[in-house]
């Protein structure tokens, strides 16, 4: 489960809780490079699930990487409890602060050890009102400053995550991901999926086909990206188009961060994916539905999001204008 062994250095050990979904994981990186900057000398172990572990991985800033996060059996949840009970930490950091997050704490019994989150008996409980309305930044950066980790902010103001270390790591030798993958430039990237269990999240596929086909009929490349459970969406837009790059399942996570630092702009739903392009430094458009709130979600970003209350009504021709001078020939 964990990367390294649970021998004791003598450092202060420190916990951080973070399961998912991406979008919000990813916005997470702001605050999870606050907890590394205030503890450098700590030993810090992210407690996950396995999609994850890769990308945080790559980015440094854990000592170890713990991806049992939500078991599904009383076995595996007992494991959990012995685990966090002997590795002896001084604080831990919900940052998912969900229910199950929160139950955690009761892990472990009778010695607790500081806590940031928003659990009943939290040393450094989080208790403002408005903390559900707040922005996904906004809210985690006033968890930190509860923690006494961090400044106080005002609305809009806490920093998003720099993807920099993604694309720097997915780039490796090469000198961009797209050349890897025989995308030439100038390239649009189009992230066409979200959770299917979301479907008033998905911008119509014939919208996205719309779109693929004015892109390349004024020479620009277009680039699809996506999961392997999306493939059927690359491939659909890649009929429609002449030099249509689907790279739908074969890009990983830093990957999306490195395509979005190296597109001309990027238009995606309300995705994970997106939200990687999008620190990554992509303009573009993120389109949102009234499921989807910009308030609580939007990139703090280049990128800008167009909301409108059923995407089924949302015309590639629109979504094209609202691109301006993005578009080739706008």
């Amino acid at each position: 489960m964990g990367d390294k062994s649970d021998k004791m250095d003598g450092r202060d050990r420190i916990l951080v809780i973070k399961f998912s979904a991406l979008g919000d994981f990813v916005q997470a990186f702001a605050a999870f490079e606050q907890i590394r900057r205030a503890h450098m000398d700590a030993d810090i172990t992210l407690l996950t699930t396995p999609p994850y572990a890769e990308m945080v991985r790559e980015s440094g800033l854990f000592d170890r990487i713990e991806t049992d996060g939500k078991p599904d059996d009383t076995l595996g949840l007992l494991e959990l409890a012995r685990r966090l009970r002997r590795a002896g930490y001084k604080r831990v950091y919900d940052m998912q602060t969900s229910g199950r997050s929160s139950r955690y704490r009761l892990l472990f019994f009778p010695r607790f050890p500081e806590w940031s989150g928003i659990a009943p008996g939290a040393s450094h409980r989080q208790t403002r009102p408005d903390r559900e309305t707040m922005h996904n930044l906004d809210r985690m950066a006033d968890q930190l400053h509860v923690a006494g980790i961090g400044p106080a902010y005002a609305p809009g103001e806490a920093p998003a995550p720099n993807l920099i270390w993604a694309v720097r790591r997915a780039r490796g030798e090469d000198k961009t991901v797209a050349e890897r993958f025989g995308v030439k430039p100038p390239f649009a990237l189009l992230i066409p999926g979200a959770s299917a269990g979301r479907p008033a999240k998905f911008w119509p596929i014939a919208e996205y086909r719309s779109l693929a086909r004015t892109l390349a009929a004024r020479g620009m490349t277009v680039a699809v990206a996506g999961s392997s459970a999306e493939t059927h969406l690359g491939v659909a837009i890649a009929e429609v188009a002449p030099g249509v790059v689907d790279l739908t399942g074969r890009t990983r996570m830093i990957d999306l961060a490195a395509l979005g630092a190296e597109c001309a702009f990027c238009v995606t739903n309300d995705t994970g994916p997106g939200h990687m392009a999008a620190y990554a430094g992509a303009p573009g458009l993120m389109l949102m539905s009234k499921v989807s709130s910009p308030r609580h979600y939007a990139p703090r970003a280049k990128m800008r999001t167009l909301q409108v209350d059923d995407l089924a009504q949302l015309p590639a021709a629109q979504v094209a204008r609202e691109l301006g001078d993005l578009m080739p020939g706008g």
